[in-house]
Parts: C-alpha cells; structure tokens; sequence
C-alpha cells in the first residue's frame, strides 16, 4: 500500500544522470532502457531520465525513457538557461507524469570565482528559470548547488524566492561532499523555521561521498524535515560517488522505530537491480558493500556461524530476503530442464520474458557443456546478457590464442558484422590478451588505449566464469566494457569488442560528443 507523500520519503533516482557521469559509465540507449524498467519495477517516485540539452543522444535517451516508461515520474534536469529549459520540456512531454529540474549555484565560491555573479543576478535568474520551466510544466524543481557551502541567510532568500515563482520541490545539495551530519541537519532545519512558505514545497536532499557521508547526510537531512532523497542505484555517480540508493532505503525501513518514516520502494528488487546497473555500468559492487554486496549476509567467523545457527536475528539486522537476496545457491547442470531454469532466474529476482527466457536458457544449456556445475552467480551473468537484442554491431565468431613461458604469444581472430562482412586479423603481443586485443583492433581500424584491466571470479571452482571488466581510453573519452566467460582471454576480448561497439553505436547515432559547460558552470549539482 502506497502512503501518503507526508509520511514517507520519495525517492528520486538519479542514476541514469548523474550516476552515468562518472568515468566510463556511459550507457547506450538500449542500456538505459533497461536500468528505467527495473527502476520502474523497484517502484521509484522518480527518475532522472538525464541531461537533454547536453547532447542529441541525451536528448533522444530521456525522450525514449519519457514514452516507454510509465509509473514514475520522468524528469530531466536544466541548467538555469531558456535553451536547456525548452530542450527538457521537449524531452518529457511525452511522460506520463514529468518534472523539469533546473539549478544554478548558491555558494559564495561559486558566485565569485565560476559564475561571477552578484547575490540578487543569482535569484533573477532562479525565479525566471522556474517561472519558464512552469509554462511548460507544473512539477518543476530547483536546485541549489553547493547549498551546503552557501549562507544560510542567503540561502533562505533563495529557496522563499524560487517557491513564489512556483517550484513544487526544493532541492538542497552538498555538491562536492563537504558537509556533515549535524551541521547538514541545522541547516534543514533553518530553513523550516525561516522560509514561511517551505511547508508548501517538498524540501530534498542530494549529497554525494566524497568524504563518505552521502548517506548519514541524507539521513540527517530526513530527520531534520528533508521528504524527497536524490540518489543512485549502488552509489554510483561522479567522483566519490552519490548517496547509496539501497543503503537509505534500507535505514529508513530498518530503524523504522527512529525515523518514523518509509519509502515506497519494493526492497525485494533492489538486489537484482543493483546487479542490472553493475553489468550495465561495469562498475563492480564491492564484496563488502552494504546491502548488496557478496559478503552483507556472509558469516564466516565462528562465534558469528554458531549465533546464526541459533537464530538469524543475532546477527543480522536485515533478511536477505528483504532486499531480493536468496540465501540458497541452487546447483544446476547440463540435464537440468526449462522449467528449474525458469524458477530459479524466478527466485533469483529477475523477470525475463518468453523470448528473453528462450535465449537465456540457450545460453546456460551451452555454458553447461562446459561446466560441470553452475550457480546463481553463472545463472546471473547469462541474464545480464540477455536483455539487449543487438549488442554488436560486431560479434568474435572465432579466436585462436597461442602463448606459452618459451613462445611470443599471437592471436587470430575472426569478426562478423551485423551487415555481413567479416575480418580476419593476427597480432602478437606480450601475452594473450595483448596479442587479442591488437588483432581485434587491426580488423576493425580502432587504436585504443588500455588503461585498466580487471578479472574476478563469477562463481567457485576451477571450471568458474571470470568476469573481464575493461577501462579503455578513445578520442578523449573513457569507456568501460564487460566481458565473461570460462576462458579469460575470450572474457577480455568480448569485454574489449564491447567498447568497440559502444563507440561505433555512438557513432552511427551521432552521440559521440557531449555539449561543454559553458562560463555558467557544468551540469553538475
């Protein structure tokens, strides 16, 4: 049952923007497709569709979100300029329920050294953006980047001035992760008792880790009145990253008997949508994460394992169950049939439709012949791959590797476009991986700059699948790909033929280059 938005937090998640922002998590359009359903499906308030004004891919990314996705509110955010303002209306008109999401900067190092403008320029310019914004829309928010480091008079002559122009929601950042709880908390708390009109609007909170606050922030601010947290699925966003989505989701309904107050969210789908945008990303989520991490519900010491045998609740806080984390890791095989394979892609947390299920069974019947036994986490990583249809344009139809402690290693590699041509190319290298990574670049005309190479293990075993997550530099620009299997060198190449893609896709849709921030400041808040 829904509550009513006086007593529960909404949750508004900004993966899509500001999480795509950090270095090499880019994501196609197709991949933002994906991450929009299963955050759909995880029942958030709102989703930050992106930045439409800061490409033409952007642009058609919250467009495509605006129309397909239906149930939250799809919003795109706006620099305080007419030409940003009229591009995210133009992009969320189709939305089932839309916001438009404008900001400029508070802060006296903000005004003085990047904008260069006076106290009262600022507030000009905040009132006529929300009053612009509101011509094409009635839930408008705005934003004060770097509200944590501006006055808090000055602060509050901002946030009276933006609700009378007509912001439905005020959104206070700790932008470059400076604040802290207590202080954080008093300055929420100025603002309810010297804004007469705050009780009008939903006040929100945004903060990011760079001192690894994000989320206790978040939690100050709720407690101090905030009813609207920005965040990301995993953390994930520029830096040090945003407040942890499924960490503030989970406080609040933990210690439910503190704050008083709950979330929409279904928590069951938070473990499954936190390994979708992992995959999608490449960014791995680490052993210990909270949450959702391999090791939240893990107990190896020995006083630990007797309490557990004795009662879960000695020491664990949560169910695993509570957040889509089942604690059976099932073993199946090559004779296991259609059906167990469906229950268990079922228990896991993920929903795949006929033709997805089809090729996803595929896939773990020919992983089968290789493995003896598989996992949840084999089980996890075919479904990764399943939800995008057309993820070449390029694909390996054969590799051949050669390498041994007496030998220069080489690779063969055969290519296959989607439109029917193919390449063949050999290179040597200083290993394996080299010499397949040369070959692929030489067949498709690429020369690319390797800048991080990380292996980890899919399951147990030594038939395991290792997962290949490559950082590569392009034209002034990074991007990560994934690639997985039994063999590493084959994980690597697919996760290397992955970038090539990405690039090419963004190519051939002319998203290749973002707008630069202009003298007003960058799409950052």
């Amino acid at each position: 049952m829904n509550k009513r938005s006086d007593d529960r937090v909404i949750i508004f998640d900004t993966t899509l923007r500001d999480g795509e922002q950090a270095p090499g998590c880019s994501m196609t359009l197709r991949e933002k497709l994906r991450v929009a359903s299963a955050l759909r499906d995880l029942n958030v308030d709102v989703i930050e569709a992106g930045f439409a004004a800061a490409s033409p891919g952007d642009f058609e990314s919250v467009q495509a979100i605006a129309s397909e996705i239906k149930g939250p509110t799809i919003c795109s955010l706006a620099r305080c300029h007419p030409d940003d303002i009229a591009k995210a209306a133009a992009a969320v008109k189709g939305a089932e329920k839309s916001r438009i999401h404008v900001f400029v900067a508070t802060s006296e190092i903000h005004r003085n050294l990047k904008l260069q403008m006076a106290k009262e320029e600022i507030i000009r310019r905040a009132v006529e953006s929300v009053r612009l914004a509101r011509e094409h829309c009635d839930d408008v928010e705005f934003s004060a980047e770097d509200a944590s480091r501006t006055e808090f008079g000055y602060l509050a002559e901002v946030v009276q001035a933006v609700i009378e122009a007509g912001a439905r929601t005020i959104n206070i950042p700790d932008t470059v992760g400076y604040t802290v709880p207590a202080e954080f908390a008093e300055m929420f708390s100025y603002l309810k008792n010297n804004v007469p009109d705050v009780d009008k609007i939903v006040l929100s909170v945004h903060c990011h880790d760079d001192l690894g606050m994000a989320v206790a922030n978040s939690l100050a601010a709720v407690t101090a009145g905030a009813r609207q947290v920005e965040c990301t699925i995993n953390g994930i966003g520029e830096r040090a990253g945003n407040c942890s989505l499924e960490e503030v989701v989970m406080a609040l309904k933990t210690r439910e008997n503190f704050f008083g107050i709950g979330t929409n969210i279904d928590t069951t789908r938070l473990y499954p949508t936190s390994r979708l945008v992992a995959s999608v990303t490449g960014m791995h989520v680490p052993r210990n994460k909270a949450v959702v991490g391999e090791n939240a519900f893990a107990h190896e010491a020995g006083i630990h394992q007797h309490g557990m045998l004795k009662d879960a609740s000695t020491y664990e806080i949560m169910k695993p169950e509570d957040v889509g984390l089942s604690r059976s890791n099932l073993v199946l095989g090559k004779h296991s049939g259609r059906h167990a394979f469906r229950e268990r892609v079922a228990q896991l947390g993920f929903s795949l439709d006929d033709e997805e299920l089809n090729r996803a069974f595929d896939d773990f019947k020919e992983l089968a012949d290789r493995k003896k036994e598989l996992f949840d986490g084999d089980i996890e990583a075919i479904i990764m791959n399943v939800g995008d249809t057309t993820p070449g344009p390029w694909h390996i139809e054969e590799l051949l590797i050669s390498a041994g402690s007496a030998s220069i290693a080489s690779a063969a590699v055969k290519l296959c476009h989607a439109d029917g041509r193919q390449a063949n190319e050999a290179a040597v290298g200083d290993g394996p991986v080299e010499a397949a990574f040369k070959a692929i670049e030489r067949c498709v005309g690429f020369n690319m700059k390797l800048r991080n190479f990380e292996v980890r293990s899919v399951t147990m075993g030594e038939d395991a699948q290792g997962e290949v997550t490559v950082t590569v530099e392009y034209n002034g620009h990074s991007y990560r790909g994934n690639g997985v299997s039994t063999d590493i060198v084959e994980a690597g190449a697919l996760a290397y033929l992955e970038v090539i893609n990405r690039v090419v896709r963004r190519r051939e849709s002319g998203t290749d280059e973002r707008v630069a921030p202009d003298d007003k400041g960058a799409a950052v808040i």
